[in-house]
Formats: C-alpha cells, structure tokens, sequence
C-alpha cells in the first residue's frame, strides 16, 4: 500500500528520527531525484544548535500527523466513493490552485488503488460515476480534480 507521495524537500519517516527503531516502510522515487542522507546524531545536534530549524521540524510533523489522520479516516470508510473523494481533496489540499478541475491527478489508476485501499477496477468504476456527477474531469485518460 502506498503510504504518501512526496514532493521536493519532503522527508521519508522523519518521525523515526525520535525513537530508535527501524523504519516500517521503504521508498521509491517515480522521477530523478536528490537524496540527502544526514546521520541521526548530526540531526539531532543541528536541531540543538538551531532552535528555528527545531520548530519547522516539529511544525513540519505536525502536519504530516494531521494529514496522515485525514488519509486514515479516508480509507476506514467503506464507501469507495468516499475513500477516491477524500484523496482527491488530501491531495489537491497540496496544490496552490483551488479552482475546479485544476489539480491533475499523477497516478495511474493501479497507483490510485494502492493508496486507497481499492481494487484498480473499483477506482475505475468509481471515478466514472464521479465525473458523470460532475465531481471530477476526465479527458484523454487523465483524471482533474
């Protein structure tokens, strides 16, 4: 099941960072990326050094706590119409652009099951009956929100 998707200058399990166990999770990248691997104790120090970088981490878990309670509630549900509704608005939350039909969904419909929780079939299905409703726009196999 996929967890989250990052975007540039987002961190993978920086929860971990507290607490010492092994992460839970692993990550792949969809496109080139950089990665920026800093030791747990230079860390650690850098945020004792730099009480302003200490608050934007705390700030920045913070929120991924709270949007991570959203996806939750999202996938408990077991309306799939609500789960591909509450993604689509965690996701577009995101994105600058609030206007209907800007945000362009980046997942293929596999990918958008695996985030859910559904079957690639549901997700199809599902997003069909959303753009009848006016809830969604679908043009050339692409998915706006």
């Amino acid at each position: 099941m996929i967890q989250s998707l990052l975007t540039k200058g987002e961190s993978v399990c920086e929860l971990l960072l507290f607490v010492d166990h092994k992460y839970p999770v692993n990550a792949v990248t969809m496109s080139d990326c950089t990665i920026m691997k800093v030791p747990k104790v230079e860390f650690l120090h850098m945020l004792d050094e730099h009480p302003r970088a200490a608050i934007d981490v705390r700030t920045y878990i913070s929120k991924t706590l709270y949007q991570k309670f959203i996806m939750m509630q999202n996938i408990a549900s077991t309306s799939a119409e609500e789960r591909i509704k509450g993604t689509l608005k965690y996701f577009k939350s995101f994105f600058p652009d609030k206007t209907p039909f800007s945000y362009e969904v980046k997942l293929t419909r596999q990918q958008f099951a695996s985030i859910t929780g559904l079957r690639t079939e549901t997700v199809i299905r599902t997003l069909k009956k959303l753009e009848k409703e006016g809830f969604v726009k679908i043009e050339d196999r692409k998915v706006y929100f």
